[in-house]
């Protein structure tokens, strides 16, 4: 296209994508024609083959995702996180070749999968404590297919129509089933119980009690919900939590002068205590500003598509209905124009102000699109951010880290969503 709003190319078959790349592009995409795009009906199918079909209602959920609720849940929070550092101590403790290594992408994994089945479905899926557990082993098959399967994917979309895909009685495709209605089962029993309770929301704190007492779901309705929290809010904070141990590691600058800050206020001797200040943790300049460039240079999901769903215009160019756009977090969030010279470096530094507080920078709203943005951005991005904290404050206290292989390739897959 003409001016640099946006850029048209052509991928495998001769197919037209978008990508824009002005705040003003992404502004009206997002904003002011939001409800003229939509994800694809692939993406779509796959999602509702994987955990069923349910869309986050935020009407019906934005109490559950109120500052308040979620500075309710920062106690579950820090005990999880210190759950998985006791849990690390523990499995280097019975270790006696003296290999303090560990894989942090299975920790990351677990300890957010067992977070968000807490707040978000009641469950506990004991992923920590039970590896093995019935529930973490169904989460896992259902949400880790085979290299080969995979492939066989892949030449299904190109070839078939998505639907007839997942209707074909493969073994995955029953695998598959089970697992989701293991996990599905175990909501729906936890949603019963929360129907034959009064007074849900005043004592419990999961999203599905908070969906429920809104009255505007069905039991079905609500189990649906489940899955897509689950769906929606597990991989992307497991793969954040996994790109911010790598930072720490890559940065020893960066990790020294978390640690001090964070063991400033919560000393390693105060592990345990129950009356620690969790809201400061939250509040930490340094620790937030660390987060969000983690999540601005490290964006969990880089890229994600819409498609058009009637004639439109888009920064004064005409759209027409089924042309495919793709989101680019992991571009927008490295733009010069946007975050100056030094975008392509990673310095949480850009989050502090000359007084050594937290701060946004002032640049463009559209800046920073890891949690996109208008009425379909990430309803749950503040209650990310939290766990976030909370999860590596923890790690950051008691670890001293380092790469195994500091000098090895690093090789990243992505998905599209």
């Amino acid at each position: 296209m003409p001016d640099a709003s946006m850029i048209r190319y052509y991928i495998v078959g001769n197919s037209e994508w978008v990508l824009p790349t002005s705040p003003e592009a992404i502004y009206e995409m997002l904003v002011k024609r939001a409800y003229d795009f939509e994800k694809p009906e692939l993406v779509r199918h796959v999602m509702q083959h994987l955990v069923g079909d349910g869309i986050v209602q935020r009407k019906s959920l934005n109490l559950a995702f109120s500052p308040r609720h979620i500075e309710n849940l920062h106690a579950m929070f820090w005990s999880k996180s210190l759950d998985m550092v006791s849990l690390i101590e523990k499995d280097f403790a019975t270790r006696t070749n003296g290999d303090n290594t560990i894989k942090i992408s299975d920790w990351s994994s677990r300890v957010t999968l067992d977070i968000i089945g807490q707040a978000g479905m009641g469950v506990e899926f004991d992923s920590l404590e039970n590896p093995q557990s019935t529930l973490y082993q169904a989460y896992r098959k259902l949400m880790t297919p085979s290299k080969s399967e995979k492939l066989l994917s892949v030449f299904c979309i190109l070839f078939l129509q998505p639907k007839l895909i997942y209707r074909i009685p493969t073994r995955r495709n029953r695998e598959i089933k089970a697992s989701q209605q293991t996990i599905r089962d175990a909501a729906r029993r936890v949603i019963q119980q929360r129907m034959a309770e009064k007074e849900t929301v005043e004592t419990k704190i999961d999203i599905v009690s908070l969906a429920l007492s809104s009255k505007a779901f069905t039991e079905e309705g609500l189990v649906d919900q489940a899955m897509a929290f689950l769906s929606a809010g597990h991989e992307t904070t497991a793969a954040a939590l996994q790109w911010s141990v790598y930072a720490l590691c890559k940065y020893p600058d960066v990790q020294m002068r978390l640690r001090e800050e964070v063991r400033a206020h919560l000393p390693v001797s105060s592990m345990e205590e129950p009356n620690l200040p969790l809201t400061a943790i939250k509040n930490l300049p340094f620790l937030n500003a660390f987060c969000d460039e983690v999540l601005r240079y490290y964006p969990p999901v880089p890229k994600t598509v819409r498609r058009a769903v009637r004639d439109t215009l888009i920064a004064g160019h005409f759209i027409p209905k089924g042309t495919m756009f793709v989101l680019a977090p992991q571009v927008i969030n490295h733009m010069e124009e946007l975050w100056g010279p030094n975008a392509k470096a990673f310095d949480p530094n850009r989050f502090i102000s000359p007084t050594g507080a937290y701060q946004r920078p002032k640049s463009n709203n559209y800046a920073f699109l890891t949690f996109l943005h208008g009425p379909r951005s990430c309803i749950a991005q503040d209650f990310a951010k939290a766990e976030l904290c909370f999860l590596i404050s923890s790690l950051v206290r008691r670890f001293h880290m380092e790469l195994q292989y500091p000098n090895a390739k690093l090789l990243v897959q992505e998905d599209v969503t």
